[in-house]
């Protein structure tokens, strides 16, 4: 399939110009984004460009130049390194301990949900802005479809005690409650973690507490 977003000269402006393929190449790349996430943490879009990129970072901009045509190639690189160690922390969460109820694994996700959004807050709302704005719709379906099936999979150890329940409607339903709760969190001045970690266990297992028990013609009125 033909990349719909080619320059003129032929160059995908959202890619890499090549991939490091040493490790002190990779060092490389790793502190020019290390230094554009800090621009976009600590100043904001405002004071991101690629001279004020490579200056952070402590190389030349000829060397920036050498892997990122241009801004949208290295917030295309940011957006994707962030989705990738999401994805990571998603995988190890869901991880089946041996022995453990699932609700365990699903506080897991909520750290992780609460986690990959405060921790950098400024950077994850602006990271979440321009992943919508990039054309990268393909890459965050796909990583939507993950997050899906890591959810679905957890829910489905849930056995009776979920038994009756739209696994996907469910996982889906949560991902969009989840999102809701965090993103409303990090747009605050002074984001409350430990507030948001509550009150995003309490929506996500009264949600399924109510919803097994409506399943089975008994909806419980007061989730615990």
């Amino acid at each position: 399939m033909a990349n719909s977003h080619l320059d003129r000269g032929g160059e995908d402006p959202l890619s890499p110009r090549k991939r490091p393929r040493q490790r002190r190449s990779a060092a490389t790349v790793e502190v020019i984004l290390d230094g554009a996430a800090r621009i976009l943490e600590r100043e904001g879009l405002e004071r991101f460009n690629t001279n004020v990129v490579a200056a952070v970072a402590g190389v030349s901009v000829g060397s920036l130049y050498q892997y990122f045509p241009g801004k949208d190639a290295l917030m295309a690189a940011l957006v994707r390194r962030d989705a990738a160690r999401f994805a990571a922390e998603v995988e190890a969460a869901v991880a089946a301990r041996p022995g453990e109820d699932w609700r365990e694994a699903v506080s897991r996700l909520i750290a992780v949900a609460v986690g990959h959004q405060l921790d950098l807050p400024n950077l994850a709302r602006i990271l979440d802005f321009e992943e919508a704005r990039l054309p990268l719709d393909e890459e965050t379906e796909a990583a939507e479809r993950a997050m899906l099936a890591a959810i679905i999979g957890v829910l489905q150890r849930g056995g009776e005690a979920l038994a009756g329940l739209d696994l996907v409607e469910a996982a889906a339903d949560l991902i969009s409650l989840s999102r809701a709760l965090v993103d409303a969190e990090g747009r605050k001045s002074v984001p409350d973690r430990e507030g948001l970690s509550r009150r995003l266990k309490r929506a996500v297992f009264g949600y399924l507490t109510w919803e097994a028990d409506a399943e089975s013609g008994l909806p419980n009125l007061n989730p615990t």
